[in-house]
C-alpha cells in the first residue's frame, strides 16, 4: 500500500469510532434531560440531513483542497458539535453540527483512495476502510454507551478515591470523544498531500447546484456508475433498517432483551467484515457486477429469520447475512468510485452516492416506521422487506445485463 494509506486508516478509524460513540453518548444526555422520547430517533434523523441538504457542495469542496485537509477539517466541525453540547447546546442541535463535519468528511475519506492508489488496489483498500469502519460500528456503541453510564462514575469513585459527579456522566463521555477528534484531526495531518484533483471553475450555489445535478445525472447515465449506484443506495437503506427490524424481532420473538439483541447486530457487523475481506481477496474491479447475486441470496435469508427459533441460529443466520453483504458491497463501493474518479472526481462522485444512500435510509426507515405504525407483525415485516431487497437486487442485475451487452466494461 502506498505511503499514507495506513495514516489515514487511524485517521478513519477514530473519527468512526467516536461517530458511533456519540450517538449513544448524546441518547444519554438526552435522558438525563428528560427530552421526549421520540427525540431519539430524530437524533440520526438531524444527523443524516446534512447529507442530503450539502450533497451538491461537499463534493466539490472536496474536490478543491488536498484530501486530508478536508478530512482535518472536517473532523474540527465533529470536534465544535462535540463542544457545543458541552456548553449547553440542545443534543440535536450539537449533534447536527456534527453531522456537516461527518457530510463533509465522507467524499474525502473514499476519495483520496482513487489518488492514493492505483485502480488494482482500490477493491484491497475499499475492505480495509470497510473493516476498520465496521469495528467502529461494533466498538463505538459498546464505549459510547459505557463512558456516558452513570455508573461508570460511581464504581470510579469508589475504585480511585476520585470524586465524579455521576449526573454529569453524559457530559464527560462526550468530553473523551471530543479527544477522539482531535487525534484523527491530529493523524489526518500526516496523511500526505496529494495534487488537487477536477477543481471546480467556479464557487456560486446556482453553479454547484447546476455542477451537482451534471455529476448526478452522469453518474446514473454510466452502466456501471448506475448500478453501483442502485445497489450501495439499496444496501444502505436496508442496512439500517435491517438494525431496527433485528433489534424488534429479537426482542418480539426470541424474547432477548435488549442488550443481548445489540449483540446480534455486532454479530451481523462481523459479518460484513468478514465478507469485505472475501471480497477483497477473490473479486477483481472489472468483475465487480458479478457479486450481485449475492445481494439476492441476502434477502432471501432476511425471509428464512421467520423460522429462526434460538439465539445460537439467529447469530449463525446474521453473520451469513452479513458475509453477503459485505462481500457485494465492497467490489461495486470500487467500482463507483472508479468510474466517478474517471468520469467526475472523486468528491462528486462519493457526494452522489451519499446523497442517493442518504435519501434511501430516510425513504426505508420511513416505509419501517408507517408499517409498525399500522401494526403489522414483525414476521410480515421481514418478508415484505426480505422480498424487496430480492426483488430490487434481480431487477438492477437483469437491468444491468441488458445494458452492458450494449456496452462493456471501461477502466
Amino acid at each position: 500500500m502506498a505511503k499514507g494509506f495506513y495514516t489515514l486508516l487511524i485517521a478513519q478509524f477514530l473519527s468512526a469510532i467516536a461517530d458511533n460513540a456519540l450517538l449513544f453518548a448524546a441518547i444519554a444526555l438526552l435522558s438525563t434531560l428528560h427530552a421526549p422520547h421520540w427525540h431519539e430517533p430524530l437524533l440520526r434523523e438531524f444527523f443524516i440531513i446534512s447529507y442530503i441538504v450539502l450533497a451538491p457542495f461537499v463534493g466539490p469542496f472536496a474536490d478543491a483542497l488536498p484530501k486530508g485537509k478536508v478530512m482535518f477539517i472536517s473532523n474540527g466541525i465533529k470536534f465544535f458539535g462535540c463542544v457545543m453540547a458541552l456548553f449547553g447546546t440542545p443534543p440535536l442541535y450539537a449533534y447536527a453540527i456534527v453531522g456537516i463535519g461527518a457530510a463533509a468528511y465522507s467524499p474525502a475519506k473514499y476519495g483520496i483512495l482513487t489518488e492514493l492508489l492505483p485502480p488494482y488496489q482500490l477493491i484491497k483498500a475499499n475492505a480495509w476502510m470497510e473493516g476498520t469502519t465496521v469495528t467502529a460500528i461494533i466498538l463505538g456503541p459498546v464505549f459510547g454507551a459505557y463512558i456516558a453510564a452513570i455508573n461508570t462514575y460511581e464504581n470510579a469513585n469508589t475504585l480511585f478515591g476520585m470524586h465524579f459527579d455521576p449526573s454529569l456522566a453524559p457530559y464527560y463521555g462526550i468530553s473523551l470523544i471530543t479527544v477522539l477528534y482531535l487525534l484523527a484531526a491530529w493523524f489526518n495531518a500526516y496523511i500526505p498531500k496529494l495534487p488537487i484533483d477536477h477543481k471546480i471553475p467556479k464557487k456560486n450555489v446556482i453553479f454547484l447546484i447546476r455542477d451537482f445535478w451534471y455529476a448526478f445525472s452522469t453518474l446514473w447515465r454510466d452502466p456501471q456508475g448506475q448500478v453501483s449506484l442502485a445497489v450501495t443506495t439499496l444496501f444502505w437503506g436496508a442496512g439500517a433498517t435491517l438494525q431496527f427490524v433485528v433489534l424488534r424481532w429479537a426482542t418480539t420473538k426470541l424474547g432477548l432483551d435488549e442488550q443481548a439483541a445489540t449483540k446480534l447486530i455486532a454479530i451481523l457487523a462481523v459479518g460484513i467484515a468478514i465478507g469485505s475481506i472475501g471480497a477483497s481477496m477473490f473479486v477483481k474491479l472489472e468483475n465487480a457486477t458479478r457479486v450481485l447475486p449475492a445481494g439476492i441470496l441476502m434477502g432471501l435469508l432476511v425471509i428464512s429469520m421467520i423460522f429462526v427459533g434460538t439465539r445460537e441460529t439467529a447469530g449463525t443466520m446474521l453473520f451469513c447475512i452479513g458475509v453477503l453483504a459485505g462481500y457485494f458491497l465492497v467490489p461495486l463501493n470500487s467500482l463507483l468510485q472508479h468510474r466517478g474518479h474517471n468520469l467526475l472526481g472523486a468528491g462528486h462522485s462519493i457526494a452522489v452516492q451519499n446523497f442517493n444512500e442518504n435519501i434511501g435510509i430516510l425513504l426505508m426507515l420511513g416505509a419501517y416506521t408507517l408499517m409498525l405504525h399500522q401494526g403489522l407483525p414483525i414476521n410480515i415485516i421481514i418478508i415484505i422487506f426480505g422480498s424487496f431487497v430480492s426483488l430490487s437486487m434481480a431487477i438492477i442485475y437483469k437491468l444491468y445485463q441488458r445494458s452492458i451487452a450494449k456496452t462493456p466494461f471501461r477502466s
